[in-house]
């Protein structure tokens, strides 16, 4: 029990340091110095500073899964309720950080699919199945005729997701929601927004 509060206490730590300043600026001396676990401790836990990048990552991913589940799956709320609501937890976020750290999984994407196969794999793969929750969720929508049936949800999902980071690093730049405030409108207004077919069908 000891020895995996430790591991979590330093994939926590870990995460939040890199989101801050970035993979490749983080040393593992920081992260056991900030946890106050001591030097020649860190390879009982992981066998390398890649292997602990990519427990970092699988962490982040999973709790993140969770609330877009909770996000997406909410039936309470028509589809493109819930898609309103992950923007604005979104923006929530960037301004709790004053606009400095944004997506972990963005920024690593970023940072990391040049250098790495494995990080690339590996964060490939988490967007993969964030697209498919997003996917889900607007296929509901299509069933509803609320957006156009033409589109295919899975490519609307990966272009969502794609604009949205791109959202995210501009609004670090600026140092403003404005960029996630502007996608968000035109998102709705021309891409989210139902054919003539489906206002017919209603």
């Amino acid at each position: 029990m000891k020895n995996t509060a430790t591991r979590d206490k330093l994939i926590e730590t870990g995460a939040e340091l890199i989101a801050q300043q970035g993979y490749n600026a983080t040393g593992i001396n920081a992260v056991l110095k900030t946890c106050g676990v001591p030097k020649g401790s860190f390879y009982h836990y992981f066998s390398s500073k890649e292997d602990f990048g990519l427990a970092v990552i699988e962490r982040f991913a999973s709790q993140y899964d969770e609330r877009l589940a909770t996000l997406f799956e909410d039936v309470s709320l028509p589809p493109l309720e819930r898609i309103r609501r992950y923007f604005a937890t979104g923006r929530e976020h960037m301004l709790d950080c004053d606009h400095t750290t944004g997506c972990l999984i963005g920024n690593l994407g970023q940072e990391l699919s040049g250098q790495s196969d494995t990080f690339r794999d590996a964060l490939n793969l988490v967007f993969q199945r964030w697209e498919k929750r997003l996917a889900a969720c607007l296929k509901e929508a299509q069933n509803q005729n609320d957006i156009d049936k033409e589109i295919v949800p899975e490519a609307l999902a990966s272009f969502i997701l794609s604009g949205w980071e791109g959202a995210i690093l501009r609004a670090k730049t600026l140092k403003s929601v404005a960029p996630m405030e502007h996608f968000e409108s035109i998102l709705f207004a021309h891409v989210l927004a139902p054919s003539a077919s489906c206002e017919a069908s209603r």
